[in-house]
């Protein structure tokens, strides 16, 4: 066995090869050379095999990526590949995305494949659809079980449903296989086998139900999306919240399906899946699969083979599911495509949006990038015609969406972070029989715990943060590293007993509400109440009966979802975001106001939104409030042109970190020396900043310090980034400090 970069084309030969280079899932940049083993499998040897590898002690399942000539070693230093495991090689699509995903982020070869196959495939299971079995009566006379009445009943069940039940079926009615066997062999049922996801029996129609009437707004969107079905389309529909964008896509969809081509659909949260299947079986007479980290790992090999052998049309997934091989592409729709979700924040960092436009232009095929808020960066290739920019401007209802009132917290008494014109607001919306949304972006019971006699604050021993005060149960929290620790019954610096929570998280907010209005019910929603399985749909189903009710939420309702009798919002506190250090931090707080703002008067009464502020004069807020997303986002696209920021300059962010200070200083200092003076040697333009300590410099008991690179040309980044990245590896002091790049990050934290 021996060790060579990746890098250059796939490479193929029709002889029987006396070597195979194998991407492995290690850390390693390195592709590792081995002997083919003697059994050859029926397509020959070539790139795209899974193959069973010694690695070490360890076996490991890698992937051929080429079959080179020769080795840098002898032929008796060599291990043999232990097993192929396939018949034939993966999908094309789906090595070419994996290549080009390792090439632009920087990241090697063989992790890289290994985070986009399903776990089944990384542990060796063969690439096949699993069955199930079908058992189905047949007719003739049932005298021999005159003796079995088990079989005879059973026999009677199956009689009833005459295309048959599903072996789990029968068995949840108490029925047993042996009971199933004995009526086989009596030649009173056959079965049948078939796969788990396998294609609808052609019918005159492939909708379910029929079409929605489309406003004319929709139907010319519709229309301009239609002319670029055949070919590489990019296009941000970009429509106000309400305004029917999912059934844009339903139709696109309908038109793809028409053409023989398959759709595959991304959304940004697991939250969001089980409702847009929902809506995506009920117009659709064919499979419609699911891939998202909810699913066992079998199922969602069985939904990746559906995908790849055509048999599921429709793909509905989160960030990962962009992976997914299909057999014949031929749209892709990113739906909320500004949402930082999209974005893998460990190991891999990839983000799904820029790989999906990547694959539909090598697929030359459309996609449609749907926000009512739309990432700045995709605004600006709209603006500059790269993107067709579609809009819808109005609500299906016909109602104006909600405006932002601004209402002013300073110097008022709150209640649960709520002041009294607010309280009041809420207390007519449940008078008149509909729903209040409230909402706050923090977990638990107050953002920390503080005693009114010195001053402390419960702080977390591990990192620079405060805990999160919890009641349920009752203890402090560090949201960063988890740590969990019980309320202390005195201040631990002048032992006084008068300790307060400071602020207002979810959890005070629901005691608060739950106390002043007693007979409404009160749903809290976040990370802490939706942990249970179903726990999330448990709340919305509920919600959704249109009974008056009060609905406390973080983010994870402000994300796409329909929520019909929901006429007021109310914002506990806008001034996250508006002025936090990270560049993004203001377009990622106007985008989840607009959002949570989208929730209200989607349905026949209109909405209100009251968002509580300490700075109702910010020039920001104002504008947002005044003129609207659009009209902040222009402004804060020429702050960033002006300022050489994203998306005017291309960065790149590399992350140290060390148990010690020392170390990760001297480290991260060393590399930003070296990388200077190979600039100069190239005479590159790329910008070096740093090294910074992070913003949240010890985290989970480790420090972390931050380098910057920057240029207008993402060619001239990417080879200082591989420079950079390959002077990390080699270096001694790689093996005590950790570092990790990350190619156009989305936060600096």
């Amino acid at each position: 066995m021996c060790h060579r970069p990746f890098g250059g084309l796939l490479s193929s030969t029709d002889h029987t090869p006396r070597l195979l280079r194998v991407a492995l899932p290690t850390p390693l940049r390195r592709l590792f050379d081995y002997r083919p083993c003697r059994e050859v499998p029926t397509c020959g040897w070539r790139p795209g095999l899974r193959v069973k590898v010694p690695f070490g002690r360890r076996q490991l399942i890698g992937v051929v990526v080429e079959c080179p000539e020769r080795s840098d070693v002898p032929d008796t230093q060599l291990k043999s590949v232990l097993a192929c495991l396939d018949d034939a090689p993966l999908p094309d699509d789906w090595w070419w995305l994996c290549r080009f995903t390792a090439r632009y982020y920087q990241h090697p070869l063989g992790d890289t494949i290994a985070q986009a196959l399903p776990v089944a495939l990384r542990q060796g299971r063969p690439l096949q659809a699993r069955h199930q079995e079908r058992w189905i009566a047949r007719d003739g006379d049932t005298g021999p079980l005159e003796r079995a009445p088990r079989q005879a009943e059973l026999l009677a069940m199956l009689r009833q449903h005459p295309r048959g039940l599903m072996t789990r079926a029968i068995t949840a009615q108490g029925f047993t296989r042996a009971q199933l066997e004995g009526l086989q062999a009596k030649h009173l049922v056959e079965c049948h086998e078939e796969r788990l996801t396998a294609t609808e029996e052609e019918s005159g129609s492939r909708l379910a139900e029929p079409s929605l009437p489309l406003t004319r707004e929709q139907a010319g969107v519709l229309a301009e999306i239609h002319e670029g079905l055949e070919r590489y389309h990019p296009c941000l529909l970009h429509g106000v919240t309400g305004s029917g964008k999912t059934e844009v896509y339903l139709q696109l969809i309908e038109a793809v399906l028409a053409r023989g081509r398959q759709a595959l659909v991304l959304v940004p949260e697991i939250g969001l899946t089980p409702q847009t299947l929902t809506r995506f079986r009920q117009r659709f007479r064919v499979p419609v699969v699911a891939l998202h980290s909810g699913l066992t790992d079998l199922e969602r090999l069985d939904a990746w083979d559906a995908a790849r052998t055509g048999r599921a049309p429709i793909v509905i997934g989160t960030r990962s599911a962009v992976f997914t091989p299909l057999a014949a592409a031929g749209v892709i729709v990113i739906d909320e495509e500004h949402d930082g979700s999209f974005k893998q924040q460990e190991g891999l960092r990839y983000h799904a949006r820029d790989l999906a436009i990547a694959r539909a232009h090598r697929e030359n095929i459309p996609i449609v990038l749907g926000s009512a808020t739309p990432a700045l960066e995709t605004l600006a290739q709209a603006r500059s015609g790269r993107y067709r920019h579609l809009r819808l401007t109005q609500r299906a209802n016909r109602h104006a969406p909600a405006r932002l009132e601004l209402t002013d917290l300073r110097g008022r008494h709150r209640q649960g972070g709520l002041i009294a014109p607010a309280i009041e607001a809420i207390r007519q919306t449940l008078n008149a029989g509909n729903q209040v949304l409230v909402f706050i972006n923090r977990r638990g019971f107050a953002p920390t715990l503080a005693c009114h006699a010195c001053g402390w604050l419960a702080e977390c021993p591990h990192c620079d943060a405060r805990m999160t005060l919890h009641r349920q149960p009752q203890e402090l929290v560090c949201h960063h590293c988890d740590f969990h620790r019980p309320l202390p019954d005195a201040c631990p610096e002048c032992d006084s007993g008068d300790l307060r929570p400071l602020g207002s998280g979810t959890e005070r907010t629901e005691e608060t509400l739950a106390a002043l209005f007693p007979e409404t019910p009160v749903h809290r929603i976040d990370r802490d109440s939706t942990r249970r399985k179903q726990a999330f749909e448990d709340i919305l189903r509920e919600i959704r009966r249109g009974e008056p009710s009060l609905l406390v939420g973080t983010q994870m309702l402000a994300k796409g979802h329909h929520l019909p009798h929901v006429t007021l919002v109310v914002v506990v506190n806008a001034d996250a975001g508006l002025y936090a250090s990270d560049f993004r931090a203001l377009e990622h707080s106007a985008q989840l106001l607009v959002q949570v703002a989208g929730r209200a008067g989607r349905a026949e009464h209109p909405g209100r939104v009251l968002v509580q502020t300490l700075h109702p004069d910010d020039p920001n807020l104002r504008l947002l409030a005044d003129s609207g997303y659009e009209a902040l986002a222009g402004q804060l696209l020429e702050e960033r042109r002006l300022a050489g920021l994203p998306p005017y300059r291309h960065l790149a962010l590399v992350r140290f970190e060390a148990a010690r200070e020392q170390h990760v200083t001297e480290f991260a200092t060393a590399a930003a020396e070296a990388l200077r003076e190979w600039l100069v040697t190239q005479d590159a333009s790329v910008t070096c900043l740093g090294p910074v300590p992070a913003p949240m410099e010890r985290r989970q008991n480790r420090y972390h310090m931050q380098l910057m690179l920057s240029d207008t040309r993402r060619s001239a980044l990417h080879r200082a980034c591989a420079w950079l990245v390959q002077w990390l590896d080699n270096h001694p002091d790689s093996r005590r400090v950790r570092a990790s790049l990350d190619v156009d990050p989305q936060t600096l934290s």
